[in-house]
């Protein structure tokens, strides 16, 4: 529970420290970014402490290419 608020505050940090002069020099587009990647830090470091399954990048692509895979070897055989 600790690392939770420990994560959160981290963040809160994070954006007294970042915002304003993102704010001031008008990058809203760096903004967006920021705030969307804080947001999927700040999501995914709760999940691992609440211990929720993360769905790892490389199952994904595990997923994808595992059938063109099978068909090439069974071409090659």
């Amino acid at each position: 529970m600790w690392v939770i608020i420990v994560v959160f505050l981290i963040g809160f940090i994070l954006i007294l420290l970042e915002v304003p002069s993102i704010w001031r020099r008008e990058e809203k587009k760096e903004l967006l970014v920021f705030s969307i990647l804080l947001v999927i830090g700040i999501g995914l470091n709760v999940a691992k402490e609440l211990n929720w399954n993360i769905l790892n990048p490389l199952d994904v692509l595990i997923f994808i290419y595992k059938p063109i895979s099978d068909f090439v070897m069974s071409l090659l055989k």
